[in-house]
């Protein structure tokens, strides 16, 4: 094992290297952010080939619903609808005529929406699909050469869902189902009521940087003195706690404070709150394995599921993360909060108040990420030098290079 005492002599424990000898203490090279053949790499072999969560089913509650949602890195768009069975199907978005897109829109952020009967009509040429993807509906069928309609739906793609998260798998060869992807976590998550928190704030925006500075300025606590120092001054602990990793995902939770500083505002808040990230003692009806032994400062538990989702889940509440790559250096970020519907004005008060101090506190973040890319890009610094609270940073570049390494 590597020397793990701080450089600088202090004597604080390095616990998560300890625990974790596997994942080795040495720097990481920065060129996996800037390298186009690694991006390629990283498409090809981590994005198209696993499972990658695309939505909740209370997004598409009813039979005729859908939802399209663009993938820029696979140059594709791709629909998901609830059937008359009440299952949900993916497709991707082209029509087996000319290869036009059947339905038309704004998906950048995902584009939603009920069809008008049991079908999807292209634009193009009235070719019609119905809910399962079958081809049913040809003008002029007669003037084709041997057309078989059997042979020519919606190409299918592998989709499932867990604890209410919509997944897909776009890799036609793949045989591992999702709870075998998800693994480990869906015990750990297990019980939470996510379908209950219908109240949602959504927020997205394309970043200048690579997809993992998107995803590394959300995977450790050691910025939180210097960044929140706006939004949350005095509130969070610096040190990530109850770290565990599950084969290619990993966890950790965020603590605050004893006795953090509360403003008049905030103080109102909490006393009307259904559910706060950064109300003191207020965690009673987690999960069994989230914060297990109570902690009373405990935050949030971070769940990541590999490659670039993260859900946050604590007391009433959760919130989530998604790093989609556009281009090496271009990252869409979707973050979206959910709560419990509020029952009167106090609490809509509150949870108004709550989600805005996160949305800016989510702004401090991602005005990190820009300057990172664009200082990295001078080539300078050849190595990120990680510290022992980033270790699940340093899980996450570990797995990638395993993926991208892959025959």
């Amino acid at each position: 094992m590597s020397d793990l005492r701080p450089e600088n002599g202090a004597t604080k424990r390095v616990r998560w290297a300890q625990a974790f000898p596997e994942l080795g203490t040495e720097p990481i090279p920065t060129d996996r952010c800037l390298s186009p053949e690694y991006f390629a790499l990283e498409r090809e072999k981590v994005f198209k080939c696993v499972w990658l969560k695309v939505g909740r089913v209370e997004e598409i509650p009813k039979p005729r619903d859908y939802k399209v949602k663009r993938l820029d890195f696979a140059n594709t768009s791709v629909i998901l609808v609830r059937g008359e069975d009440g299952r949900i199907r993916g497709f991707h978005n082209i029509c087996s005529h000319r290869g036009n897109k059947v339905v038309w829109g704004d998906d950048t952020y995902g584009l939603r929406g009920t069809t008008r009967g049991k079908s999807f009509v292209c634009h193009f040429h009235g070719w019609a699909y119905n809910l399962n993807g079958e081809l049913v509906g040809v003008p002029q069928e007669e003037l084709f050469f041997g057309l078989d309609k059997c042979q020519n739906g919606l190409p299918a793609i592998a989709t499932d869902t867990w604890e209410g998260f919509i997944f897909i798998n776009l890799d036609p060869a793949n045989k591992q189902s999702l709870k075998d992807f998800i693994g480990e976590h869906a015990d750990r998550l297990a019980g939470f009521p996510f379908e209950a928190m219908t109240a949602v704030y959504e927020y997205y925006t394309v970043l200048n940087c690579n997809w993992k500075i998107a995803w590394d300025a959300f995977s450790e606590a050691y910025h939180v003195s210097t960044v929140h120092a706006g939004s949350f001054p005095g509130v969070f602990d610096a040190e990530v706690k109850q770290v565990g990793m599950y084969g290619i995902h990993h966890g950790g939770a965020a603590h605050q404070k004893p006795s953090p500083p509360v403003s008049p505002v905030a103080a109102l808040s909490y006393q009307l709150a259904t559910a706060s990230i950064a109300k003191p003692g207020f965690r009673s009806s987690l999960p069994a394995r989230i914060n297990p032994d109570r902690d009373p400062d405990f935050v949030f538990d971070q769940s990541a599921v590999f490659p670039n989702f993260l859900v946050h889940v604590s007391e009433g509440l959760y919130f989530t993360h998604q790093f989609w790559p556009v281009s090496l250096d271009k990252t869409l970020w979707e973050g979206i909060q959910y709560f419990l519907p509020a029952r009167d004005a106090g609490e809509r008060f509150s949870q108004e108040f709550g989600q805005v101090l996160q949305r800016n506190a989510w702004l401090e973040d991602t005005g990190t990420m820009e300057a990172t890319q664009s200082a990295l890009s001078s080539g300078v610094k050849k190595f990120f030098h990680f510290q022992d609270g980033e270790v699940m940073l340093r899980h996450n570049y570990q797995v990638i290079e395993e993926y991208v390494n892959r025959p």
